[in-house]
């Protein structure tokens, strides 16, 4: 399931960036007809595990809250969540960077056309709204309570009658219907994730019923509480088109309205202090700056030297050489600007180098593996990141979900349901990357890539790599969209030389670069799909047959596997826990042992650099890492010291 940022998922987060500011991207690719259909046959028998009739919608009875397992932590009627302080003060302006550029303010398109603006989820709000100090539990927002009936087979919400756009009409049944069936039309991210979604009416004043064409899949009424809820009548009016870009600031309704802009430079958001549910309980504490403004730069240096000169007034650091030595000037000495780390325990993550399996010659897992056996992760991270991270294994990196070791228990028995339609290794070898300990290590792993190379049909002949029958050679693109991106890839086309492959390194400009991965028109990229968790719809989007033809998905690699398909329904379908986190190992293990990717790093924490400006509540939420700027707040007293920014 995602956790979506103001109600905006996560469109496909591409290249961890080493200016922490992530990129969103999507492609196109070739079909697999036969692997599609069998995946078609395999699905619709999983997905209706009950011949039962579904259950009367909206039969239940109403919750104020739901929790993907167990029941949430707080109470009807409770007044503000345990992580914000409630009395902080409504002051100030926070400065954010964003790298690249941006073309549009419409979220209907978001990932499919343009480059949507920072921030933007700000303006908007969704049916139910995420607690940050629990896993997979929401409570209502726009909806004031919520019911669906045993089987999960609908959902309905009852909407909060005090809730109104910024222009003071009423959010009605009538937006939330065609919120969905606009989203859902115009966007191949919504159109899987909301696949088992039939049908949206309002079955009684106020009162929106969702139902699914499946049974058993308790995800599914917490995936429409998380419904991006849009004003009909603003992009309906003449002039507008929903399934277009713009630049006209749309009509939200939430904490903050976009008050202006500079193309492509430069965004603000101004709080609305009469905004509807400025003071409901999901809100109290929230929220805090008068002003978010996001400001755009086209290189990660310039921004980490705009933020060092007191124009940008927090950001993520990703890129550890900056961590271990750019921020050693004469503000952090003097403790105007604050270095802090927190910990990241509601995300699990695969970064990897993504090779394009819609190519005939990395459909070959042989070759993939060889690839791995290439990358010279220990090098790497000793040379260029200080040591700082750790080799990824899992698809599910950071999280209870991960596999390890052999399997056994339930994950084994759901295994064997797959045994000779997935690798045999996945039942006699734990998974591991290749090692490099040292230049011994390094040789052994360039033979045995070399030897897999020649078994798959491809042979050195006068220092390059060509297929043994056609006599193509082996050269790939490396595709990124900054300079940095070449600090890693340059030392592994190093690597790749020595066994005859050309690897180029191209940097395109970020709108370029979206275009192109969207469309699925690159060799290689770095990918990185975050995981959370709860997993299960989203996994369709990500590995799943049909969305390796989708441009737009966040299939990124074109993975199309009828077992990998059935395995992401035993996860999407999973009772309870137990059966959850079995399922999720299985398909964790089964996408590891196929090589389709390969694996870079990743740390365990967010390492943050701010002026020293701002504070936060005592009682951090757990699930959120450093949650800035959502329940911080501009601290004058601090501010005076500091050098104030107002």
């Amino acid at each position: 399931m995602w956790t979506p940022s103001r109600g905006l998922p996560i469109l496909s987060t591409t290249i961890p960036t080493r200016s922490g500011q992530p990129r969103g991207t999507d492609r196109l690719r070739r079909r697999f007809p036969k692997a599609a259909a069998l995946a078609f046959s395999i699905i619709t028998t999983i997905a209706a595990p009950s011949l039962a009739p579904a259950q009367e919608p909206g039969a239940g009875a109403w919750r104020h809250g739901a929790a993907l397992m167990g029941e949430p932590r707080y109470a009807p009627g409770f007044e503000h969540f345990d992580y914000v302080n409630p009395d902080a003060p409504k002051d100030g302006t926070v400065r954010l960077g964003a790298l690249g550029s941006f073309d549009n303010f419409n979220p209907i398109v978001a990932g499919v056309r343009g480059d949507l603006g920072a921030g933007l989820g700000l303006i908007y709000e969704t049916l139910m709204t995420e607690a940050l100090d629990e896993p997979s539990t929401s409570y209502g927002l726009i909806a004031e309570a919520m019911r669906f009936p045993d089987d999960y087979s609908s959902v309905t919400f009852r909407l909060d009658p005090d809730a109104r756009w910024h222009d003071g009409t009423p959010i009605s049944a009538r937006d939330v219907i065609w919120s969905f069936e606009t989203l859902k039309a115009a966007n191949p991210l919504y159109m899987t994730y909301y696949a088992n979604v039939v049908s949206a009416e309002e079955t009684a004043p106020g009162e929106v019923t969702f139902s699914f064409d499946v049974t058993g899949n308790r995800e599914l009424p917490k995936i429409m509480g998380q419904l991006l809820v849009l004003p009909e009548h603003w992009f309906t009016a003449e002039g507008r088109a929903p399934d277009e870009t713009t630049l006209e600031p749309p009509l939200g309704s939430g904490p903050y309205r976009l008050a202006e802009y500079v193309p492509g430079r430069s965004i603000v958001y101004e709080r609305v202090p009469d905004a509807w549910s400025i003071d409901h309980p999901t809100n109290v504490g929230k929220y805090n700056f008068d002003e978010v403004r996001y400001e755009y730069f086209r290189d990660a240096t310039v921004l980490l030297e705009a933020f060092k000169a007191d124009q940008v007034d927090f950001r993520s650091e990703n890129v550890a050489r900056n961590w271990a030595t750019a921020y050693d000037f004469p503000a952090r000495e003097e403790g105007r600007v604050v270095l802090e780390t927190f910990p990241i325990l509601s995300t699990g993550r695969m970064q990897a180098f993504t090779p394009n399996l819609r190519q005939e010659r990395f459909q070959d897992a042989r070759v993939r593996r060889a690839l791995n056996l290439a990358f010279d992760f220990e090098d790497i991270n000793r040379t260029i990141f200080f040591g700082s991270y750790e080799r990824i294994d899992s698809f599910f990196e950071g999280l209870e979900l991960a596999s390890s070791g052999l399997p056994e228990g339930r994950e084994l028995e759901i295994l064997e349901e797959y045994r000779g339609q997935i690798p045999e290794s996945v039942f006699t070898e734990p998974y591991t990357n290749p090692t490099s300990p040292d230049a011994q290590a390094r040789r052994e792993n360039l033979r045995e890539a070399d030897r897999l190379l020649r078994e798959a049909g491809w042979v050195v002949e006068e220092g390059r790599r060509v297929n043994a029958e056609t006599g193509e050679p082996f050269d790939i693109e490396f595709l990124g969209f900054q300079p940095t991106d070449e600090r890693y890839a340059l030392p592994y086309a190093q690597a790749l030389e020595r066994l005859g492959i050309r690897l180029d390194v191209r940097i395109v400009d970020p709108a370029q670069y979206q275009n192109r991965v969207r469309s699925f028109d690159f060799d290689m990229t770095t990918s990185l799909w975050p995981q959370t968790l709860s997993p299960g719809n989203e996994q369709r989007d990500m590995w799943g047959s049909r969305a390796a033809e989708i441009p737009g998905s966040q299939n990124y690699a074109g993975i199309a596997d009828p077992a990998v398909d059935a395995l992401i329904e035993r996860v999407v379908f999973a009772q309870d826990r137990e059966e959850l986190v079995a399922a999720t190992r299985a398909l964790d293990r089964v996408l590891l042992h196929n090589d389709y990717v390969i694996p870079q790093w990743y740390l365990g924490d967010q390492r943050t650099a701010r002026w020293n400006r701002f504070s936060h509540p005592e009682t951090m939420p757990l699930y959120a890492a450093s949650a800035f700027p959502t329940v911080w707040w501009y601290d004058g007293e601090k501010a005076r010291e500091t050098g104030a920014v107002r």
